[in-house]
């Protein structure tokens, strides 16, 4: 599995360039593991919908990833408390994150 690099504050992971969203780490490991499950479950019920050409199945399908994607924390609003701004999903070289990121790519 590859490993993407985290940024310093444990907010994103960094894939090709772009930030996504960690998930909650205040979450208790059984109730994570729940959620993970239930996304896994939904990703392959998306993948068979599409498959046999489901519309319907597919709605529902990409509606269960959602709900275990903020039940996660990954979307939907921010786990942290501080206040600091959300940049799921943007390029990180136009985020305050830009300096670490381009650190680690001189290293």
């Amino acid at each position: 599995m590859p490993h993407y690099p985290t940024t310093p504050d444990g907010r994103y992971f960094v894939v090709r360039g772009r930030l996504w969203r960690c998930s909650n780490p205040a979450l208790p490991e059984e109730e994570r593991q729940r959620l993970v499950k239930a996304l896994m479950d939904g990703r392959r019920a998306v993948k068979s919908a599409r498959v046999a050409n489901e519309p319907v199945a597919l709605k529902a399908a990409r509606a269960q990833v959602n709900a275990a994607k903020v039940a996660l924390g990954e979307r939907g609003p921010v786990w942290w408390t501080d206040g600091a701004e959300d940049f799921n999903r943007r390029l990180v070289g136009n985020t305050p994150y830009s300096a670490w990121h381009e650190q680690l790519s001189q290293a």
